[in-house]
């Protein structure tokens, strides 16, 4: 009966064990899932988006430089 016990205490060992790494596996993955979540979202929500506004340039990007309007002083140069 005592080696009985012994291996019914190392078997609920075994299963606990188990059973916490498959845990800690779900757990370890739970943030990468919730970043793709995230990013379906925005992507959803630019899909759908109305486009009753011109989108607008992000604030790192650089903005072009102005043209120099044609009523400008200066005179382009002539053609010999």
């Amino acid at each position: 009966m005592d080696g009985t016990a012994i291996l019914f205490i190392l078997a609920i060992a075994g299963v606990v064990a188990i059973f916490l790494f498959a845990l800690k596996g779900l757990l370890d993955q739970l943030p990468d899932v919730f970043d793709s979540a995230g990013r379906a979202r925005d992507a959803w929500d630019r899909l759908t988006k109305k486009n009753d506004q011109a989108p607008q340039p992000d604030a790192t990007e650089e903005q072009p430089p102005l043209a120099v309007s044609p009523a400008s002083s200066e005179e382009p140069p002539a053609a010999a």
